[in-house]
C-alpha cells in the first residue's frame, strides 16, 4: 500500500496451547506500517471450542492459582531439560498469553520472536480478585538468534482483558502497555485486536 507499507492476507489453523488438538481457523489481514509502530492486525476465527468451554477452561486455571495459599514463585522454566513443574503449568501458561503482547509489538516484516523461558516469576497477593505476576521471559529473536530478557507485570480475572505492562532490555524507552482490547482468555486462541489463550 504506497505511502502505508505491505499488507499481507493470511489464513491460518490454530491448535489449543495444552492439548495440541485443532481449536478453529482463521482469516487475518496483517499491515506492517512503514513507520515503528506495531503491525496492524483484523482477524476473524471460526472456533471448535465453543466459548462456554473456554470459559470453563478460564475458571479452573484462575481456581488452581487461587487456591495457592502462599505466593507462587518460580525460576527457570522450563527447566534446561525442557520440563515444567505441574504446579508452575497455569503460570507457564499466563506468561505465554502475555508475553504475546510483547511479541506482537515487538514485531515487524523482518523480526519475530518466540517466547524461550520464563526466568523468574513472582505472584503477587492482591486484596481485590485479580491474580497478579512479576515475570522475567526470554524472548527468542528470529532471524538474528539474540535472547532479549523482558521484564513483565501481568495482571488477569475471567472475563476481563489480560493487562499486560512490560519493559525489554534491548529498548530504551519506559513501561509500555499491552493490553487487550477485548475480553481476553487465557484458554482459547487469537482473535480481534487481543489475545485470546
Amino acid at each position: 500500500i504506497p505511502d502505508s507499507g505491505h499488507k499481507y492476507y493470511l489464513q491460518f489453523t490454530t491448535e489449543d496451547y495444552k492439548s495440541g488438538e485443532n481449536a478453529g481457523s482463521c482469516l487475518a489481514t496483517v499491515l506492517y506500517p512503514k513507520t515503528k509502530s506495531p503491525p496492524v492486525v483484523n482477524i476473524k476465527c471460526m472456533h471448535t471450542k465453543d466459548q462456554k468451554e473456554i470459559q470453563e477452561e478460564d475458571n479452573r486455571l484462575y481456581q488452581k492459582i487461587r487456591r495457592q495459599t502462599k505466593p507462587i514463585i518460580g525460576n527457570n522454566i522450563p527447566d534446561s531439560y525442557g520440563n515444567i513443574e505441574p504446579a508452575l503449568e497455569p503460570v507457564w501458561a499466563l506468561a505465554v498469553a502475555g508475553s504475546s503482547y510483547i511479541m506482537w509489538e515487538k514485531s515487524t516484516e523482518n523480526l519475530g520472536y518466540f517466547m524461550a523461558q520464563v526466568k523468574s516469576v513472582k505472584q503477587w497477593i492482591r486484596k481485590d480478585d485479580f491474580i497478579e505476576f512479576d515475570y522475567t521471559v526470554l524472548l527468542h529473536e528470529i532471524p538474528t538468534q539474540e535472547i532479549i530478557s523482558c521484564h513483565m507485570r501481568l495482571t488477569w480475572l475471567p472475563g476481563n482483558p489480560l493487562k499486560v505492562k512490560y519493559f525489554c532490555a534491548s529498548e530504551n524507552q519506559g513501561l509500555e502497555d499491552g493490553s487487550g482490547m477485548e475480553s481476553g482468555s487465557a484458554a482459547g486462541i487469537l482473535h480481534e485486536r487481543g489475545a485470546n489463550f
